[in-house]
Protein backbone atom coordinates (compact mmCIF):
# COMPACT_ATOMS: atom_id res chain seq x y z
CA UNK A 1 0.00 0.00 0.00
CA UNK A 2 1.21 3.61 -0.87
CA UNK A 3 0.32 6.41 1.30
CA UNK A 4 0.07 10.32 1.19
CA UNK A 5 1.02 12.21 4.41
CA UNK A 6 -0.85 15.66 4.03
CA UNK A 7 1.84 18.51 5.07
CA UNK A 8 1.39 21.39 3.30
CA UNK A 9 -0.33 23.71 5.72
CA UNK A 10 0.53 26.52 7.55
CA UNK A 11 0.21 25.81 10.67
CA UNK A 12 -0.88 28.77 12.48
CA UNK A 13 -1.92 27.33 15.56
CA UNK A 14 1.81 26.23 16.19
CA UNK A 15 3.11 29.86 16.09
CA UNK A 16 5.61 31.30 16.89
CA UNK A 17 7.66 27.90 15.31
CA UNK A 18 5.64 27.97 12.55
CA UNK A 19 6.79 31.57 11.61
CA UNK A 20 10.07 29.66 10.25
CA UNK A 21 9.80 26.14 9.90
CA UNK A 22 6.97 24.19 8.36
CA UNK A 23 4.83 22.07 11.02
CA UNK A 24 6.56 19.19 9.81
CA UNK A 25 9.51 20.00 11.45
CA UNK A 26 8.63 20.90 14.95
CA UNK A 27 9.84 18.72 17.77
CA UNK A 28 8.43 16.12 19.71
CA UNK A 29 11.37 14.48 22.08
CA UNK A 30 14.03 15.82 19.25
CA UNK A 31 12.48 14.03 16.79
CA UNK A 32 10.54 15.92 13.85
CA UNK A 33 6.80 15.38 13.21
CA UNK A 34 7.14 14.07 10.07
CA UNK A 35 9.93 11.80 10.84
CA UNK A 36 7.45 10.09 13.50
CA UNK A 37 5.13 9.30 11.10
CA UNK A 38 7.12 8.28 8.26
CA UNK A 39 8.62 5.93 11.57
CA UNK A 40 4.90 4.54 11.83
CA UNK A 41 3.87 4.02 7.93
CA UNK A 42 7.28 1.93 8.02
CA UNK A 43 6.22 0.11 10.85
CA UNK A 44 3.33 -1.05 9.03
CA UNK A 45 5.39 -2.10 6.06
CA UNK A 46 4.16 1.08 3.76
CA UNK A 47 7.32 2.13 2.17
CA UNK A 48 6.27 4.33 -0.58
CA UNK A 49 4.90 7.72 0.35
CA UNK A 50 4.08 11.07 -1.27
CA UNK A 51 4.40 14.65 0.80
CA UNK A 52 2.55 17.30 -0.68
CA UNK A 53 4.61 20.51 0.46
CA UNK A 54 3.87 24.44 0.51
CA UNK A 55 5.64 26.25 3.62
CA UNK A 56 9.00 26.65 3.50
CA UNK A 57 9.23 23.56 1.42
CA UNK A 58 12.82 23.84 0.80
CA UNK A 59 13.19 22.67 4.69
CA UNK A 60 11.23 19.67 4.07
CA UNK A 61 13.54 18.59 0.93
CA UNK A 62 16.52 19.09 2.64
CA UNK A 63 15.58 17.59 5.85
CA UNK A 64 14.52 14.32 3.84
CA UNK A 65 17.89 14.43 1.79
CA UNK A 66 20.22 14.81 4.90
CA UNK A 67 18.28 12.14 6.17
CA UNK A 68 18.46 9.67 2.75
CA UNK A 69 14.67 9.86 2.73
CA UNK A 70 14.48 7.47 6.19
CA UNK A 71 15.07 4.65 3.46
CA UNK A 72 11.87 4.96 2.10
CA UNK A 73 10.65 5.90 -1.86
CA UNK A 74 9.42 9.27 -1.00
CA UNK A 75 7.92 11.60 -3.61
CA UNK A 76 7.32 15.08 -3.23
CA UNK A 77 3.46 16.89 -4.60
CA UNK A 78 4.59 20.56 -4.63
CA UNK A 79 2.00 22.98 -3.79
CA UNK A 80 4.57 26.12 -3.32
CA UNK A 81 2.75 28.31 -5.76
CA UNK A 82 -0.82 27.55 -4.20
CA UNK A 83 -1.63 26.12 -1.16
CA UNK A 84 -4.87 23.38 -2.21
CA UNK A 85 -5.99 22.14 1.35
CA UNK A 86 -6.95 18.51 1.76
CA UNK A 87 -8.79 17.58 -0.81
CA UNK A 88 -7.07 19.92 -3.71
CA UNK A 89 -4.13 17.96 -2.15
CA UNK A 90 -5.00 14.61 -2.35
CA UNK A 91 -6.37 14.91 -6.04
CA UNK A 92 -2.97 16.80 -7.17
CA UNK A 93 -1.71 13.58 -5.94
CA UNK A 94 -3.83 11.14 -7.92
CA UNK A 95 -1.00 10.52 -10.90
CA UNK A 96 0.85 8.56 -7.92
CA UNK A 97 -2.13 6.41 -7.10
CA UNK A 98 -2.85 5.56 -10.59
CA UNK A 99 -3.66 1.81 -11.32
CA UNK A 100 -3.06 1.00 -7.32
CA UNK A 101 -5.11 -0.55 -5.21
CA UNK A 102 -6.60 1.63 -1.91
CA UNK A 103 -3.82 3.71 0.03
CA UNK A 104 -3.40 5.39 2.98
CA UNK A 105 -3.20 9.44 3.90
CA UNK A 106 -2.96 11.09 7.22
CA UNK A 107 -1.82 14.84 8.73
CA UNK A 108 1.64 15.15 9.26
CA UNK A 109 0.40 16.62 12.81
CA UNK A 110 -1.28 13.30 14.22
CA UNK A 111 0.54 11.31 16.24
CA UNK A 112 -1.18 7.92 17.36
CA UNK A 113 -0.91 4.56 18.51
CA UNK A 114 -3.89 3.68 16.61
CA UNK A 115 -2.73 -0.09 14.64
CA UNK A 116 -2.47 0.50 11.04
CA UNK A 117 -2.44 -3.45 10.39
CA UNK A 118 -6.15 -3.18 12.06
CA UNK A 119 -7.51 -0.37 10.31
CA UNK A 120 -6.22 -1.88 6.61
CA UNK A 121 -7.78 -4.85 7.11
CA UNK A 122 -11.15 -3.26 8.33
CA UNK A 123 -11.00 -1.55 4.99
CA UNK A 124 -10.33 -4.53 2.94
CA UNK A 125 -13.26 -6.74 4.88
CA UNK A 126 -15.95 -4.06 3.90
CA UNK A 127 -14.63 -2.40 0.52
CA UNK A 128 -16.09 1.05 1.00
CA UNK A 129 -14.72 3.98 -1.01
CA UNK A 130 -13.70 5.51 1.93
CA UNK A 131 -12.28 3.91 5.51
CA UNK A 132 -12.02 7.18 8.14
CA UNK A 133 -10.45 6.62 11.35
CA UNK A 134 -12.36 7.71 13.66
CA UNK A 135 -12.70 8.18 17.90
CA UNK A 136 -14.86 9.48 20.72
CA UNK A 137 -12.53 12.06 21.66
CA UNK A 138 -14.01 15.94 22.31
CA UNK A 139 -14.06 17.94 19.18
CA UNK A 140 -15.18 20.74 17.72
CA UNK A 141 -16.78 19.45 14.18
CA UNK A 142 -17.80 15.77 14.23
CA UNK A 143 -18.84 13.25 11.42
CA UNK A 144 -22.15 11.67 11.45
CA UNK A 145 -22.76 7.85 11.26
CA UNK A 146 -25.52 5.58 11.17
CA UNK A 147 -25.64 1.90 12.79
CA UNK A 148 -24.11 0.31 9.36
CA UNK A 149 -20.85 3.38 9.92
CA UNK A 150 -21.59 4.85 6.82
CA UNK A 151 -21.35 8.32 6.85
CA UNK A 152 -24.40 10.83 6.73
CA UNK A 153 -23.11 14.07 7.70
CA UNK A 154 -21.25 16.38 9.42
CA UNK A 155 -21.79 19.05 12.10
CA UNK A 156 -20.18 22.18 13.54
CA UNK A 157 -20.85 22.09 17.30
CA UNK A 158 -19.70 25.69 17.67
CA UNK A 159 -21.60 26.93 15.28
CA UNK A 160 -24.58 24.59 15.13
CA UNK A 161 -24.42 24.31 11.34
CA UNK A 162 -25.20 20.71 9.82
CA UNK A 163 -24.81 19.12 6.63
CA UNK A 164 -26.35 15.77 5.88
CA UNK A 165 -25.74 13.74 2.76
CA UNK A 166 -28.02 10.46 3.88
CA UNK A 167 -30.99 10.55 6.25
CA UNK A 168 -30.73 8.25 9.37
CA UNK A 169 -31.92 7.69 12.68
CA UNK A 170 -30.47 7.36 14.73
CA UNK A 171 -26.80 8.80 14.36
CA UNK A 172 -23.91 8.67 15.94
CA UNK A 173 -21.57 11.39 16.08
CA UNK A 174 -17.34 10.63 15.55
CA UNK A 175 -14.38 12.81 15.59
CA UNK A 176 -12.33 12.41 12.39
CA UNK A 177 -8.55 11.51 13.68
CA UNK A 178 -7.42 11.94 9.97
CA UNK A 179 -6.38 9.24 8.72
CA UNK A 180 -8.53 7.74 5.83
CA UNK A 181 -8.16 4.85 2.99
CA UNK A 182 -9.08 5.55 0.29
CA UNK A 183 -9.98 3.53 -3.23
CA UNK A 184 -8.76 5.70 -6.57
CA UNK A 185 -12.34 5.50 -7.78
CA UNK A 186 -12.87 8.50 -5.52
CA UNK A 187 -11.18 10.28 -8.12
CA UNK A 188 -13.80 9.99 -10.41
CA UNK A 189 -16.02 11.97 -8.18
CA UNK A 190 -13.98 15.02 -7.72
CA UNK A 191 -14.70 18.09 -9.86
CA UNK A 192 -12.19 18.27 -12.40
CA UNK A 193 -12.74 22.48 -12.39
CA UNK A 194 -11.97 22.65 -8.21
CA UNK A 195 -8.47 22.97 -7.47
CA UNK A 196 -8.48 23.76 -4.02
CA UNK A 197 -11.55 22.30 -1.67
CA UNK A 198 -11.75 20.00 1.80
CA UNK A 199 -11.77 16.40 1.22
CA UNK A 200 -15.07 16.38 3.72
CA UNK A 201 -16.84 18.39 1.19
CA UNK A 202 -16.06 15.26 -1.36
CA UNK A 203 -17.11 12.87 1.04
CA UNK A 204 -20.20 14.50 1.97
CA UNK A 205 -21.35 14.72 -1.77
CA UNK A 206 -19.80 10.98 -1.90
CA UNK A 207 -21.90 9.31 0.59
CA UNK A 208 -25.26 9.75 -1.00
CA UNK A 209 -24.62 7.35 -3.37
CA UNK A 210 -21.26 5.34 -2.09
CA UNK A 211 -20.70 4.06 1.35
CA UNK A 212 -18.06 5.77 3.75
CA UNK A 213 -17.76 3.91 6.75
CA UNK A 214 -15.54 4.42 9.49
CA UNK A 215 -13.19 2.54 11.92
CA UNK A 216 -13.33 3.56 15.93
CA UNK A 217 -10.02 3.43 17.36
CA UNK A 218 -11.59 5.33 20.70
CA UNK A 219 -9.10 2.68 22.80
CA UNK A 220 -6.13 4.17 21.04
CA UNK A 221 -3.61 7.50 22.10
CA UNK A 222 -4.19 9.85 19.67
CA UNK A 223 -3.01 13.74 19.65
CA UNK A 224 -3.60 16.56 17.33
CA UNK A 225 -0.04 18.13 17.79
CA UNK A 226 -1.38 21.71 16.45
CA UNK A 227 -0.45 23.83 19.49
CA UNK A 228 2.39 24.14 21.58
CA UNK A 229 0.95 22.74 24.46
CA UNK A 230 0.58 19.31 22.57
CA UNK A 231 3.52 19.47 22.00
CA UNK A 232 3.84 18.90 25.77
CA UNK A 233 1.32 16.13 26.13
CA UNK A 234 2.79 14.40 22.79
CA UNK A 235 6.28 14.08 24.46
CA UNK A 236 4.79 11.33 27.36
CA UNK A 237 4.34 9.71 24.69
CA UNK A 238 6.08 9.33 21.67
CA UNK A 239 9.23 8.79 21.34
Amino acid sequence: MKAMILAAGLGTRLKPFTDKHPKALALVNKKTLLQHNLEYLKSANIHEVIINIHHFADQIIQFLKSNQYFGMDITLSDETNKILETGGGIKKASWYFQNQGPFLVMNVDILTTLPLENLIQNHFEFHPIVTLAVSNRESSRSLLFDDNKNLCGWKNKKTNELRMSRNSDPLSEKSFSGIHIIHPELFNYMNNDEEKFSIIDTYLEVSKTKNIKYFDHSESLLIDVGRPESIIEAEKWFY
